[in-house]
C-alpha cells in the first residue's frame, strides 16, 4: 500500500506559488456536477454477481428458507468443513455426519452423500422427471428448475421444491448432528410432499387438493403436467 501511494505521488509537483484547491477529475471543467457522476457511474463494469443469487428468492418460499439459501449459494453456511478450516472444530471431526467417509462440505452434504443425496432421485421420481444431476450447487439449482421446460408456472413449482430439499436436508443434518435423531429418506421426501402442500396452500386460498391427490400426482394438481 505504501509502495502504490509513493508511485502515485511521482507525478506530483508541489509548488509554493500555487494554492491547493479541489479537483473533480470526472468533469472536463474540474467542478464537480451531477452529470459527471453519472457518468462515472454508467461507465463502470457492473459487478459479476452470480446469476443464481437473485434466484433463490421466491415469493411462495418462507424468508427464512430463501436467507438460507442464499447462505448456501454463497458457501457461508456452518458445515463442518467450514468449522474445520476456521477452527472451531478439529480436522478429524468434519467427516459427514451420515456414515460417509468423506469430508462434511456442500457439494458432499447436498449432492452426493449416499443418504442426502440420494434424496434427489427420489424427488425427481415423485415429479415425474429423469435428468444428469449436476455436482455443483449452482448449477445444480439451474439444471433442476429447467426440469420442468419453459413454462413460467412449472419453473416457479421446481423453483420451490429445490429451495425445500436443500432446507430439509440441513434440517436433517442438524437433527443427526445436535438432537441424535435420524430419519429415513422415506420420511424425507414424506416431508417434501406435506411441506410443498402447507406452502402452497398458504399463498392460495383456492388450492383445495387434499393430500392424498398431492402425493400421487403434484403437477396435475398444480395444472402444469
Amino acid at each position: 500500500m505504501v509502495e502504490e501511494c509513493r508511485e502515485l505521488l511521482l507525478t506530483v509537483t508541489l509548488q509554493d506559488s500555487s494554492s491547493d484547491r479541489w479537483l473533480w477529475l470526472p468533469d472536463q471543467i474540474g467542478q464537480y456536477s451531477v452529470c459527471g457522476v453519472h457518468d462515472l457511474l454508467t461507465a463502470q463494469a457492473q459487478p459479476d454477481l452470480h446469476q443464481n443469487s437473485e434466484l433463490i428468492w421466491h415469493k411462495q418460499v418462507p424468508l427464512k428458507v430463501s436467507i438460507f439459501a442464499w447462505r448456501l449459494m454463497k458457501d457461508r453456511l456452518p458445515t463442518k468443513e467450514n468449522l474445520a478450516n476456521r477452527g472451531i472444530i478439529s480436522v478429524d471431526s468434519r467427516m459427514c455426519c451420515a456414515g460417509c467417509e468423506h469430508a462434511g462440505d456442500l457439494k458432499h452434504l447436498f449432492l452426493i452423500c449416499l443418504y442426502h443425496g440420494a434424496l434427489w432421485s427420489l424427488v425427481q421420481a415423485w415429479l415425474g422427471v429423469e435428468g444428469v444431476e449436476s455436482q455443483v450447487i449452482s448449477d445444480h439449482f439451474s439444471q433442476f428448475i429447467h426440469y420442468a421446460g419453459g413454462l413460467k408456472s412449472r419453473r416457479s413449482f421446481f423453483h420451490l421444491i429445490w429451495l425445500l430439499c436443500v432446507w430439509i436436508i440441513w434440517n436433517d443434518r442438524n437433527d443427526r448432528l445436535f438432537r441424535n435423531k435420524q430419519s429415513s429418506l422415506p420420511q424425507l421426501l414424506d416431508k417434501v410432499k406435506s411441506y410443498s402442500l402447507w406452502w402452497l396452500k398458504a399463498n392460495n386460498v383456492v388450492f383445495s387438493f387434499d393430500i392424498h391427490s398431492w402425493w400421487s400426482s403434484p403437477l396435475l394438481c398444480m395444472r402444469i403436467d
